[in-house]
């Protein structure tokens, strides 16, 4: 079987969604909303719960609507999951009955948040399920089980261990706790992921390249005004424009491993710590800076794990092991620092390397120079000495366009047969200067001297 919709495969429709959640936050308004009390199930208490009954009156009464409608917008917005059931998880519908119990989903799990459905969390959930229920899961769910061992065998381990860890934490909740919070999971992926020979609510059909209601405007706007005086076209390169001149000196000055940067460049390292990391001489002076913490080894293990992923990979095996022996083994030369349950997981994948055997001891590396060594790196003398150091180019030519990258503009060739008349008027002219004007007049006028002389018959 083939999972559909794996990472952001959907858009949810952004414009129909919140006109539901302005609906929805109405429906928890502790005064005017829907009544929620504690409801039995079964032999346990469950507050803040409401029965369907409710929630399809207070739709009719808020919305002045007959009860049919009432009952298909009800059905919407559980089937979008911002109500879940509480007695029938499977069946995403509202339900017109005085025993038929509900509660409102968190809204940090509302579709328009989008967060994108990963296959790791998919895993997890179905590996926790799969040890709650000792092995008895839907069969779709044992497809989709069967298939993502596959996919994401390389870091099967710590999918294993986390729903593990997340079934021991939910047996020691309340039990009306414990039972509300699988009843909320459960739906979610049901709206998710939903089974076979169901609609799937979220998804548009057909992928699109870009989408109309995605609403991000403000943080567009933010990047542009961010990367706006480092983008060549909008505002031009110092000292020049290479392409368009003969003056190279812009690539000279931003070689990968230049002894000095420009000023640009070094102020861009301060945007994340992604952009640092990127630049060989940013990367270059953030290692300077480690080895004055004594920290150098954590970007050498960073690096040497992008060398296993995206070097030769005929020599992954030997590569692994070095790399192993050099930050990973006890008494390592360069030991690095990580957790027990990672090292865990990065010996017993190194007993079957591959080129991602190492990413979840590079990740714990990566967000670790990220949050703690990037911060004082910015503070440090290293990074303001290397900004007051850096070069400012100046222009070297005159731009001749209001347009900073100075394009050229491009001109159509003529017609050829614009061309073909040209050419014959040229040879025109020129035959007409190579002629002797003084002959031409002479014989004009001995023809008419022998008109005259001939009498008319």
């Amino acid at each position: 079987m083939t999972i559909k919709h794996q990472g952001q495969q959907y858009r949810p429709r952004m414009a129909f969604l919140r006109k539901i959640e302005d609906l929805v936050k109405e429906m928890q308004n502790p005064e005017t909303g829907i009544r929620m009390q504690s409801q039995r199930v079964m032999i346990t208490n469950i507050p803040h719960a409401m029965t369907g009954n409710d929630i399809l009156q207070w739709i009719a009464q808020r919305l002045w609507i007959g009860n049919i409608e009432a009952q298909n917008l009800g059905n919407f917005i559980v089937k979008y999951g911002y109500i879940y059931p509480l007695q029938d998880p499977k069946n995403l519908i509202l339900k017109p009955e005085s025993n038929s119990l509900y509660r409102f989903q968190t809204p940090y799990f509302w579709p328009t948040q989008q967060w994108s459905a990963e296959d790791t969390d998919y895993a997890i959930y179905l590996a926790k399920r799969n040890i709650k229920k000792r092995g008895i899961l839907e069969e779709y769910e044992k497809e989709n089980y069967s298939f993502l061992n596959k996919k994401i065998n390389h870091k099967w381990d710590f999918v294993i261990m986390q729903a593990k860890e997340q079934y021991k934490t939910g047996k020691e909740r309340k039990k009306a706790d414990r039972y509300a919070l699988d009843c909320q999971e459960k739906a979610y992926w049901l709206v998710h992921r939903c089974p076979p020979g169901t609609d799937n609510v979220l998804d548009y059909g057909l992928n699109r390249v870009t989408n109309p209601n995605e609403d991000k405007v403000n943080r567009i706007v933010k990047y542009s005004e961010q990367f706006s005086s480092n983008d060549p076209i909008m505002s031009g390169c110092l000292p020049s424009n290479p392409w368009i001149t003969d003056d190279t000196q812009f690539w000279e000055l931003n070689a990968k491993l230049v002894e000095i940067p420009t000023k640009m460049r070094v102020e861009r390292w301060a945007f994340n710590f992604s952009e640092l990391i990127r630049d060989p001489k940013g990367r270059q002076s953030f290692q300077f800076f480690l080895k004055k913490e004594f920290s150098g080894e954590n970007l050498g293990f960073w690096e040497a794990c992008e060398d296993l992923k995206y070097g030769d990979q005929s020599k992954v095996k030997e590569k692994a092991q070095e790399i192993y022996k050099l930050f990973l083994a006890p008494g390592a030369r360069r030991w690095i620092n990580i957790d027990g349950k990672t090292m865990d997981i990065t010996v017993k994948g190194l007993k079957h390397p591959h080129r991602y055997v190492l990413d979840a001891a590079q990740t714990h590396i990566y967000m670790l120079m990220k949050k703690d060594s990037y911060a004082r790196y910015l503070k440090s003398p290293i990074y303001k000495e290397m900004l007051a150091k850096a070069i400012e180019p100046q222009e070297t030519s005159r731009r001749s366009s209001s347009l900073p990258f100075r394009r050229r503009h491009l001109r159509s060739s003529p017609s050829p047969v614009i061309l073909r008349q040209l050419e014959e008027e040229a040879k025109a002219r020129e035959a007409a200067n190579t002629v002797d004007i003084t002959q031409v007049m002479s014989k004009l006028d001995r023809r008419s001297q022998l008109k005259k002389e001939i009498p008319p018959k």
